[in-house]
């Protein structure tokens, strides 16, 4: 984990419509995108590029629904654990790495983790919160079960804040 602050890179308003349009669709044809921003194709090539060196883009992935594969049960489980040097780390690390487990957070408050775990039955999930629980420093865990699951988009620059937009559109340490 990472405290220090990352500062994002320079980004103008056609990086951000790039990055718009990737993210809603990651099939989108370099051709679409030029014809859409009024850009040519090399210009967006060579933006896209950018935007992966610098890590801004991190992958392109598909979207694969979940309920395909039966995984129909979802639950958020909280986690306390026992405080020591460098628990943050190695305890989040482990969690995420638990197949079943999709996202994991260190938060502060009454609890150290959340969990969000995906599965098929509550035999897996059972097995989930047994390998949670068998992790040294985790003291004990609370899971509640979703009962609707509302479509969630992870659209990281559809969703940015006015404000944040205008914050990376003119960083201020220039």
């Amino acid at each position: 984990m990472n405290d220090a602050l990352r500062t994002a890179p320079d980004l103008d308003e056609t990086d951000l419509a790039i990055l718009e349009r990737v993210e809603a669709d990651f099939d989108v044809s370099l051709e679409t995108l030029a014809e859409e921003l009024d850009v040519s194709k090399s210009a967006v090539h060579y933006r896209v590029n950018k935007l992966k060196d610098n890590g801004v883009i991190k992958g392109i992935t598909a979207d694969i629904d979940p309920l395909a594969f039966g995984l129909e049960m979802v639950a958020i489980t909280d986690i306390s654990v026992t405080h020591e040097s460098g628990y943050s780390e190695e305890i989040g690390e482990t969690l995420a790495a638990l197949d079943g487990i999709e996202q994991v957070y260190y938060t502060m408050g009454d609890v150290d983790f959340v969990a969000i775990s995906r599965v098929q039955s509550r035999d897996q999930l059972n097995d989930l919160i047994d390998r949670i629980v068998a992790i040294d420093g985790v003291n004990e865990t609370s899971s509640r079960f979703v009962m609707q699951e509302f479509e969630n988009k992870r659209e990281i620059t559809a969703n940015l804040a006015e404000e944040a937009r205008n914050n990376i559109l003119t960083p201020s340490n220039q």
